[in-house]
C-alpha cells in the first residue's frame, strides 16, 4: 500500500507528465519514449543507442524523426514549470534564479550554420567552435545541487549573452508574481546588463571583478554647467580610494568559519549612472579552514529594497548549482553526444534537457536512491 505522501508525489508527476505531453508539438510519443531512454540509459555513444532502451518502442530512426518533428512551445513548457514554484504567502521571500550560459561544442562540423567562436572553462582550450547556450534555473534549495532551469536556449549570432539573459529574465518575471532575485557571475556585472534590464522588475545579486571602478552619486548641482554624473571613484583593488562602509557585520559560517561583510551605498558603474547599487565585499577571517571565498569576494546589489547583509551574501554561493546542472546534462543527460546537422535540430534536443531534469526532480521522492558502492565510502 502506498502512503499517501507518496501517492501525492506519483499524481504529481502523472499530471506533470500529461500537461508538457500536450505542449511538445508533433510526434509526443516518440519525444516522449527518447525522454524516457534517455532517463533509464546510463551509457550511450550515439543517438541511436537510445533505441535499444526496452521504453523505445520504435525503430531507430523514429529517434532522429522525433527531433526533426517536434516542436517544443518553451513559453508553455516555461509557464508549466513556474506552476510547480511554490507560492509561499510572504511576499518577502525571493523565488531565487541563476543565470549563465555554457557551450555546446561543434568542433568537427565546419559546414553547421551559426556556428562560432565561444568561451570555453576548458584549462587547454579558453576558446571553442560550436553553439552557446544560456539559462535560467530556479534554485529550489537553501543547499544542494538541484537547478530547475526555466528556459535554456540558443544564443545566436545576432545575440549577446548578456542580451538574451536580460530577454529570458524578462520573460520568467512576467509569468512570476513573487519576488524574483537573480544570481549572476562577474561577465554579468557591467553596466551592459544594468542598463539591459532597467525594465524588468527583479533584484540582481551579481559578483564584479576585483579591478572594476564604481563611482559614488555626483552630490548637489553647483548651478554651473552641466551638472555631473560622477562622484569620487571607487577602485576595488585600490584601498585608498575606499571611503568609510556604510555597514559592517561579521557572520560565523559553520564551513567557512568567521565572515565579514562590508557595505557601501549609492554606487554605480560609469556607463550607468541613473541606476544605483549596494557594493558588498565579503572576506573570510579564518583562513586556516578550507572551502570557498579564498579571496574576497565582491558583489552588487540591484534592488529597491535589500535584505539583511548576514543572509544575503550567502545567497550568491547557491549560484553554483547552475554549473551543476551543466556538468549533469553534459555527463549524465547527453547533451553534447549527438552531432544534429541542423542548429533547430539542436535546439529541440537541447529543449528536452529542462523537461528531463524537472521530471527526475518530481520523482526523486518517489523512487529509492541506491548509491554505488564507491560512493558509500565517506570523504
Amino acid at each position: 500500500m502506498l502512503l499517501p505522501q507518496m501517492n501525492n508525489s506519483i499524481n504529481r508527476l502523472q499530471k506533470f507528465r500529461t500537461d508538457t505531453y500536450d505542449a511538445i508539438g508533433l510526434a509526443k510519443d516518440a519525444t516522449f519514449e527518447l525522454i524516457d531512454a534517455v532517463l533509464t540509459t546510463r551509457n550511450a555513444y550515439s543517438l541511436a543507442d537510445f533505441s535499444l532502451s526496452p521504453l523505445f518502442r520504435r525503430q531507430w530512426s523514429s529517434v532522429y524523426e522525433a527531433l526533426q518533428d517536434c516542436r517544443p512551445n518553451r513559453q508553455k513548457l516555461m509557464q508549466r514549470y513556474i506552476e510547480e514554484i511554490p507560492k509561499d504567502k510572504d511576499e518577502l521571500l525571493y523565488v531565487t534564479v541563476a543565470i549563465d550560459h555554457t557551450l555546446s561544442p561543434r568542433v568537427d562540423s565546419p559546414t553547421l550554420k551559426d556556428r562560432g567562436y565561444h568561451h570555453s572553462p576548458s584549462a587547454v582550450k579558453k576558446v571553442n567552435k560550436g553553439h552557446s547556450y544560456s539559462t535560467i534555473a530556479w534554485i529550489p534549495e537553501e543547499q544542494g545541487s538541484w537547478a530547475l532551469p526555466l528556459r535554456h536556449e540558443r544564443i545566436t549570432s545576432f545575440e549577446t549573452p548578456i542580451s538574451k539573459a536580460a530577454w529570458q529574465l524578462k520573460q520568467v518575471k512576467r509569468s512570476l508574481k513573487q519576488p524574483v532575485l537573480a544570481l549572476l557571475d562577474s561577465e554579468y556585472g557591467n553596466a551592459s546588463w544594468v542598463n539591459q534590464t532597467g525594465d524588468v522588475e527583479a533584484d540582481c545579486l551579481i559578483r564584479i571583478r576585483s579591478n572594476c571602478c564604481l563611482w559614488a552619486e555626483p552630490g548637489e548641482y553647483s548651478g554651473w554647467g552641466r551638472p555631473r554624473k560622477h562622484g569620487e571613484k571607487f577602485k576595488l583593488n585600490q584601498q585608498s580610494t575606499w571611503w568609510s562602509a556604510s555597514e559592517t557585520v561579521k557572520v560565523q559560517d559553520p564551513k567557512l568559519g568567521e565572515i565579514r561583510v562590508r557595505q557601501w551605498s549609492q554606487l554605480h558603474f560609469r556607463n550607468s549612472p541613473s541606476v544605483s547599487m549596494n557594493l558588498l565585499l565579503v572576506e573570510r577571517l579564518d583562513l586556516n579552514k578550507k572551502g570557498l571565498l579564498q579571496k574576497p569576494l565582491w558583489l552588487v546589489f540591484i534592488g529597491k529594497e535589500m535584505p539583511p547583509l548576514e543572509k544575503l551574501w550567502s545567497k550568491y554561493l547557491r549560484r553554483f548549482a547552475v554549473d551543476h546542472w551543466y556538468r549533469f546534462i553534459k555527463q549524465r543527460l547527453h547533451w553534447t553526444l549527438p552531432a544534429l546537422s541542423t542548429p533547430h535540430q539542436g535546439e529541440r534536443w537541447s529543449d528536452l534537457m529542462p523537461l528531463m531534469t524537472w521530471q527526475l526532480w518530481l520523482a526523486k521522492d518517489i523512487v529509492k536512491e541506491s548509491r554505488l558502492p564507491w560512493a558509500l565510502i565517506p570523504v
